[in-house]
């Protein structure tokens, strides 16, 4: 089979949370160009993404999150692809977040379980009937470098930036979550994607010292994973389950 036709999301549907982030905008716009027909859900609203639909959810609300795939879903009730994207991170602005760990906050480590996992469980369970419908489905959680490997504190001094244990606790757990999904849902796919650090005008300091633990030398940017989500959404990938995409410029092979 060509691999034009492999790669082809052509009449497939498509759900992405967190559409309107920085790495979402790229994965809607990769699907779109590759053919899906795409729906993005978010808590804000972005008017020019290139989409045919926006949801506007609030992912810590289980009844919203469960309404999503009869709204993005084929005429005929199939949804082909799923991402899970939107979650916490590192510099998301919460009270008791991206401080030392005496400070982190017990609410605010239940917020993220809430956004980062619960909500991810809720939208995977209430999608899989539709996603049966598919002979081609395929879920992708993004996940994180920090759920593979413990921080190096030492890239965040002399910077007001942090790494909560929440973020990094709900990301583990959210690759442990693919896998058992891979084994008990099959033939649907499950798959995740661990991006390393991406630039978005960090402190030169970090991104000094964060560089120089990367092989490839830099940061990655949001088009970085643009073949990722291509790969792991289409037919490219149909005999790939239950596997971690680890896309961190060789971040974590020390």
């Amino acid at each position: 089979m060509k691999i034009s036709k492999l790669l082809s999301l052509k009449n497939k549907y498509a759900l992405v949370t967190g559409g309107a982030g920085h790495l979402g905008q790229v994965i809607v716009k990769t699907l779109v160009d590759l053919g899906a027909h795409v729906t993005s859900a978010d808590l804000i609203t972005l008017p020019d993404l290139e989409q045919e639909k926006y949801l506007k959810v609030d992912l810590m609300n289980e009844i919203e999150v469960r309404r999503l795939p009869i709204q993005a879903c084929s005429p005929s009730g199939c949804l082909d692809i799923l991402i899970n994207c939107a979650a916490f991170v590192g510099t998301s602005n919460l009270k008791g977040w991206g401080v030392p760990f005496e400070q982190q906050s017990s609410d605010t480590w239940r917020k993220a379980f809430e956004v980062n996992l619960n909500s991810v469980f809720n939208l995977t369970q209430a999608a899989v009937p539709f996603l049966k419908k598919s002979s081609t489905a395929s879920v992708i959680n993004i996940a994180s470098i920090y759920g593979i490997c413990g921080p190096d504190m030492s890239l965040y001094e002399g910077t007001n930036m942090g790494n909560p244990s929440a973020y990094a606790a709900s990301k583990g757990a959210l690759i442990q979550f693919t896998r058992w999904c891979a084994t008990t849902l099959a033939p649907i796919r499950f798959n995740c994607i661990t991006p390393g650090g991406i630039f978005r005008q960090q402190p030169d300091s970090f991104v000094k010292k964060y560089c120089a633990k990367v092989p490839l030398n830099r940061m990655a940017t949001e088009d970085d994973f643009s073949g990722a989500i291509a790969y792991l959404a289409s037919n490219m990938s149909n005999y790939v389950t239950g596997h971690n995409l680890v896309v961190d410029g060789g971040f974590s092979v020390w």
